[in-house]
């Protein structure tokens, strides 16, 4: 019975992509990135300027089940941070991927996120919620008691307000706190916005330890699921393959070596083209780097 989910279909249940933290098309180590830079496929950090800072990783410290977790590595401490401050890890859904929500309607529908941490620095961590298409959220706590892999379970309340957009634009994000100064973390855990409502900054992490307050402390994330329901099933493991896919609708490497014949031109420059592995989901920006040997 732990298969069998509340609502919905037993495969495609989690709307998490990349959730094992296997696809790393970016590379495996990041260190200090800057605001709004991607680690891992599909998961962003929000970094603040200043201390403290970070070394994200794909790490291979994963709990049984699982081979690899986004790892976070304060290597810069902070122990008296600015209210200012805001250290975070996020993932954006799209609108027409939430539609199972049913949110904005008399029939909404609860929704369960879970995930497995580890870390060494114990306390009482949120995760917020932002509906990006409405200005509503949600913030809900987890105690870590101990330096072991647990898995924690987040349930979403139905909301009746505020449809998500049927479209591709990112209308919900969901938030995992590290260090939060006190212009997002005013108060204790007791003043979170537990319930959907108009979206209030100044205690959507109240309670967050600081996680960066010692160059010792360590943060694991992996196996992280969100569905539909009021049940958090087992994490559905998709292979390497159909994940790469996905993740690939967002950011696509193009080795020089795949490139197609193209044509020269007068003023000296050299053109070819491309075709996409599969459809992404906005016209993209291509960065392209220089090398020793050329251009790719």
């Amino acid at each position: 019975t732990a298969f069998i989910p509340s609502v919905g279909q037993l495969s495609n249940r989690n709307l998490i992509i990349n959730g094992a933290m296997q696809i790393a098309q970016r590379g495996t180590s990041f260190a200090d990135p800057a605001d709004n830079a991607y680690t891992l496929d599909r998961w962003k950090t929000r970094n603040s300027s200043g201390d403290p800072a970070f070394t994200w990783t794909k790490d291979s410290e994963s709990p049984d089940g699982f081979a690899s977790s986004l790892k976070c590595d304060c290597t810069t401490a902070d122990t008296s941070l600015a209210a200012g401050d805001f250290h975070r890890l996020e993932y954006h859904f799209e609108g027409q991927d939430l539609q199972a929500f049913a949110k904005g309607t008399s029939s909404a529908k609860k929704g369960i996120l879970s995930f497995y941490v580890k870390t060494n620095k114990t306390g009482v961590y949120v995760v917020n919620f932002y509906d990006n298409d409405n200005g509503r959220g949600f913030s809900a706590s987890y105690t870590v008691s101990d330096s072991n892999w647990n898995r924690y379970t987040i349930s979403i309340p139905a909301d009746t307000t505020g449809a998500w957009g049927n479209d591709n634009g990112a209308s919900l994000g969901v938030n995992w706190g590290l260090a939060i100064g006190s212009n997002r973390n005013s108060g204790s855990t007791g003043d979170l916005p537990t319930a959907w409502g108009s979206h209030a900054s100044n205690t959507q992490f109240a309670g967050q330890v600081n996680f960066a307050d010692s160059t010792s402390n360590d943060f694991y994330l992996t196996g992280v699921q969100l569905e539909v329901g009021s049940v958090a099933t087992p994490f559905e493991h998709r292979n390497y393959g159909e994940e790469l896919a996905r993740c690939q609708r967002y950011y696509q490497t193009v080795p020089d070596s795949v490139l197609s014949s193209g044509y020269g031109s007068a003023n000296g420059y050299s053109r070819g083209s491309h075709i996409f592995v599969t459809t992404m989901r906005a016209q993209p920006t291509v960065t392209i780097t220089e090398t020793s040997s050329g251009n790719k």
